[in-house]
């Protein structure tokens, strides 16, 4: 049974039947005995969690067995995903379709619920904390449960000098639900509610910004223009959102103490400032070698001196414009993912087989693409926004990527399953470059080849340079919103001016594209999330070149990566294939790799003209 009451795959069309998500596997609909059972046993369970531990931790950490600090974690656990597959489902219910009203409802209601029930556990991490290091050492060498969670004890100790006192911690999580997590939804039913218009016909953001992919210019203009128009008629509303989450996110770094407007995202990434510094500075150093000199050679290409920003993913002359249908991309990626490993392909053909994607392009759908993790004891989902184009087929690739990484990693449990942002990218960046690299290896047609390495450039560049061009636009609205509101005129010449430094002289940057920062949903719902994928792209591009050189063993080696989860440090993990993140060389390598592709196309692009 599908839970929101659609058939089990959208209706066949030219690209296939396209399937959407079961999410029976969570629970069978708003009504569901389970759901309401489930809610019921959450808060009981988190009352009576409080009313056993809740200024006992200390002893308990000097205790094992039963009544030891590591029993209280494993309950603490088993609550903790309870939660998180209501909370799951009610997202994925409501991401359905965002604009009905039912939906929104019940995913206010339970968001409500959720924060009510999970503030009674809120003293579990804020008293372990206060345990000393000696003592919370010597539990995990005296008791096996605790030793256990030894990782996740030591990610929580890294929060301790950002800690506040119980009370305001508790103000803060209750506050949430009327603070950033509603803004957050306002943006989300207002994106969901836009239309744009072109030649005569009304679309949703999806399927216009998929215009700007069209073959034809006119078309692509159109679709620029209906973009900022409409944002302009809403930048208000997107103006006041992006104002008041930055100053919400400036109170609560001042009252903890964080020293750069980022270093919260970098905590939670469990990654160091200095190695995200060093990531920025070298892609921002490659622009002339990478975006500058690319999109030169497609102006080039497409007999234009410059490019207009609406041409920046014109397809090339050469690129073929059949529509790629559901089973062929699922055979192309199901292959690709085989070629690497079989318990790959096997893992990703469950999200086909079990209706764990929802792919088709619906009124009030969240737009864009991810994978949600859910619980460990359940299994992904997968939303896309499928239209058949390549770079589709790339996305799909992408999240199941994501999905698969998902599915390893989930029996590190509720608590350690999930892998900071920073290296939660490497399974779908990995999963698209075999993607890629199978396609890529069939073709023999050295004008298709053309095409398809120019995509692979452009989608490169898009993860890692324009990834790092919004990094730095985020991180000058937040400097310059400290020193007061800021109006959209001024976040549109932040935005134009981080857009003409990355994009370089090939492409020319009007007043029309001020209003396109508007639609961004990391800058809303995750700031500073987007460097992630740069930080992804790059240790991918130079995982892949081990792979490429590695004789065996690389792929045993990979999926334990995977299976780790959030349990070990990016250090730990990179480690065994000799890679390290902490050396400003590793970026380098990983910026050559689609230094390399240039070349090539270069060379490609001179024996063809020859």
């Amino acid at each position: 049974m599908v839970a929101d009451g659609a058939p089990a795959s959208h209706e066949a069309g030219a690209l296939g039947a396209l399937p959407e998500w079961d999410l029976s596997d969570l629970y069978t609909g708003l009504d569901s005995d389970a759901l309401r059972r489930d809610m019921e046993a959450a808060s009981r369970r988190s009352s009576a969690f409080e009313e056993k531990w809740k200024g006992k931790l200390k002893a308990a950490a000097a205790e094992t067995g039963d009544k030891g600090l590591g029993h209280a974690i494993v309950e603490y656990e088993k609550i903790e995903e309870l939660l998180g597959r209501i909370i799951s489902f009610a997202s994925l219910f409501y991401f359905s379709n965002t604009t009905d009203p039912a939906r929104a409802k019940f995913f206010g209601d339970t968001q409500a619920k959720i924060t009510d029930i999970s503030s009674k556990l809120l003293f579990f991490s804020l008293e372990i904390n206060r345990i000393d290091d000696a003592e919370i050492d010597a539990a995990i060498a005296n008791d096996e449960r605790t030793a256990h969670y030894r990782p996740w004890l030591v990610d929580l100790r890294m929060d301790k000098p950002f800690q506040l006192d119980d009370r305001t911690e508790q103000l803060f999580h209750e506050k949430s639900i009327t603070g950033h997590a509603a803004w957050n939804r306002l943006f989300d039913e207002t994106m969901a509610d836009l239309r744009f218009t072109v030649d005569g016909e009304t679309r949703a953001l999806e399927p216009t910004l998929n215009l700007l992919q069209s073959p034809q210019g006119d078309t692509r203009r159109k679709a620029a223009e209906a973009l900022s128009a409409t944002f302009a008629e809403n930048i208000r509303t997107f103006t006041l959102i992006t104002n008041t989450l930055a100053k919400d996110k400036e109170i609560s770094d001042r009252w903890r103490g964080f020293e750069d407007i980022a270093d919260s995202r970098h905590l939670a990434n469990r990654v160091e400032r200095e190695v995200v510094d060093a990531l920025s500075s070298s892609v921002v150093a490659a622009y002339p070698r990478l975006s500058h000199r690319y999109y030169a050679m497609k102006a080039r290409w497409l007999g234009m001196d410059v490019m207009d920003f609406w041409d920046r993913n014109a397809p090339l002359p050469e690129t073929p414009q059949t529509l790629i249908e559901w089973d062929q991309a699922r055979g192309t990626i199901l292959d690709a993912y085989g070629r690497f490993d079989p318990q790959m392909a096997s893992i990703a053909e469950r999200f086909f087989d079990r209706n764990w994607i929802d792919a088709p392009v619906r009124e009030g759908k969240a737009p864009g693409a991810f994978a949600h993790p859910t619980v460990p004891s359940v299994h992904p989902y997968v939303l896309l926004n499928y239209l058949g184009k390549p770079r589709d087929v790339m996305t799909l690739a992408h999240e199941l990527g994501h999905g698969v990484h998902q599915v390893l990693a989930a029996q590190q449990g509720a608590l350690m399953a999930q892998t900071p942002l920073t290296l939660a990218e490497t399974a779908s960046v990995f999963g698209e470059m075999l993607t890629f690299r199978a396609l890529l290896d069939r073709t023999t047609s050295p004008r298709e080849r053309k095409a398809m390495l120019a995509q692979k450039v452009e989608d490169m560049i898009n993860t890692v340079v324009r990834q790092i061009a919004f990094y730095q636009f985020e991180r000058k609205v937040h400097t310059e919103r400290r020193e007061g509101e800021l109006t959209s005129h001024q976040i549109g010449e932040l935005w134009l001016s981080v857009q003409a430094e990355s994009l370089g002289p090939a492409i020319r940057i009007t007043p029309q594209y001020s209003t396109f920062w508007a639609y961004i949903p990391h800058f809303i719902h995750s700031p500073f999330y987007v460097y992630a994928y740069a930080f992804g792209d790059c240790l991918v591009n130079s995982l892949y070149a081990v792979y490429q050189n590695a004789e065996s063993g690389f792929q045993e080696k990979y999926m334990e990566m995977l299976k780790a989860g959030g349990s070990k440090h990016h250090s730990e993990l990179l480690a065994p294939f000799g890679l390290d993140a902490s050396d400003p060389a590793f970026w380098d390598r990983g910026l050559s790799m689609i230094e390399g592709l240039i070349d090539e196309l270069e060379e490609l692009d001179r024996s063809l003209s020859a």
